[in-house]
Order: structure tokens, then sequence, then C-alpha cells
């Protein structure tokens, strides 16, 4: 799964906001989704560059379905046949994050920080070991460390208190990953983008 830089999301939602300052949501979900199609091809060219057989798949080409709630949609089911087709070829799938398709074939999104949503869902799917969650910082901490130098990294934590962190305001999770996690047990490993050698956080039974 691959989710693409939120700038891209926000300079979406601001053109879209320009244009009509109460849009209907399923345009709006029409137009969000794209940021993820254009990254999604866009790893994939690179990977190509690198001599790696990879394949981009949107959300409704997966496809991952969900219910009826645009801009906030719910994950009911995902069909792992073609994921794992392409798998079974060696190719590196790139799966877009934060979109689905309802059953009136409209494509939704799932709230922002969505993306985290479809890696553990996908996770789970395809009974993964674990997820690892990529972002901008090196783990889950008890305060936001951009801001506060005093900040100190959790090495494990529960799904509860992961839970409790990201309802309260936290934002290095999105809060339906964690109980998509909790719910069928998928480990979550929040990791650095930019340093390979950081140990990050453990999300799971801490028992």
């Amino acid at each position: 799964m691959f989710q693409p830089n939120g700038k891209m999301t926000d300079n979406l939602m601001r053109e879209a906001l320009e244009i009509n300052k109460n849009p209907n949501l399923r345009e709006l979900d029409m137009l969000l989704s794209a940021g993820e199609q254009i990254s999604i091809a866009k790893l994939v060219l690179c990977l190509n560059t690198l001599n790696c057989d990879a394949i981009s798949l949107t959300g409704w080409q997966v496809p991952i379905k969900t219910n009826d709630i645009y801009n906030n949609a719910d994950i009911s089911n995902i069909n792992i046949n073609r994921i794992l087709e392409e798998l079974y070829k060696n190719k590196i799938v790139v799966v877009a994050g934060f979109q689905g398709i309802n059953n009136l074939n409209d494509i939704t999104t799932l709230g922002r920080g969505g993306s985290d949503t479809t890696a553990v869902a996908i996770a789970a799917a395809v009974k993964a070991e674990r997820c690892d969650i990529y972002t901008d910082v090196d783990g889950v901490y008890d305060k936001d460390p951009r801001y506060n130098k005093k900040a100190k990294k959790i090495e494990h934590i529960s799904y509860e208190d992961m839970l409790r962190l990201s309802n309260s305001g936290a934002k290095v999770l999105h809060n339906k990953s964690i109980e998509i996690g909790k719910k069928f047990n998928v480990p979550i490993y929040v990791k650095s983008s930019f340093n390979e050698n950081s140990v990050g956080t453990y999300v799971g039974n801490t028992n």
C-alpha cells in the first residue's frame, strides 16, 4: 500500500473549496482519490527504473468494498484475489490507500489518515504476520517530538492504549487502523520513512 504526500490531498481539497464552498461529497471523493492514483503510478514507474516488476492497483481495482458514507467510509470487505494473482507473478503490488468502492460502484474515501486503515486491512485480509507503517516520526511518542524535545518514544504499546492516544488527538495512526489491527490481531510497527535504523514502535498485544 502506498499513500501520497498529504500536501497533494490538501491541495485538491483547497481547489475543491475554491470552486464550491459546500462540495458534493460524492464528487469530492472522486477528486481526492485522484492523488493516490497519481502517486502509485509514479512509484511503480520509479520501481521499474530499478528493474523491479511492479503493478499499481486503485482501491476499486482490488476491489476494496466500503459502505456508502462518502468522505469517511468504512471498509466492509477486501477481495484479495487480484493482489495474490499479481504476487504469484513475483510482482510488487502497490495498492492505493485511503479509497475504496461502494455498492453503487462509486469511489469512496476513508477519511484523513485512511491510508493507515487500508494498509492494516490488507495485511489482515492476506493474513500477513504484521503491518509496517512508515511515517515522518520514528515511532509513537508520549508527546509530539516535533514540538516537544522532552517527548519520549514508546517502544511497545497495546491496541487499547494506542486507541486512547489516537482518540485524544495523536495523529500517528488512524484510529480505524488500530481497531482493525486489534480485531484481526495484526501487529503494527510504526517506523521512520527517513531512518532505516530506527527500531520504531510495536502496537499490538503486549502481554
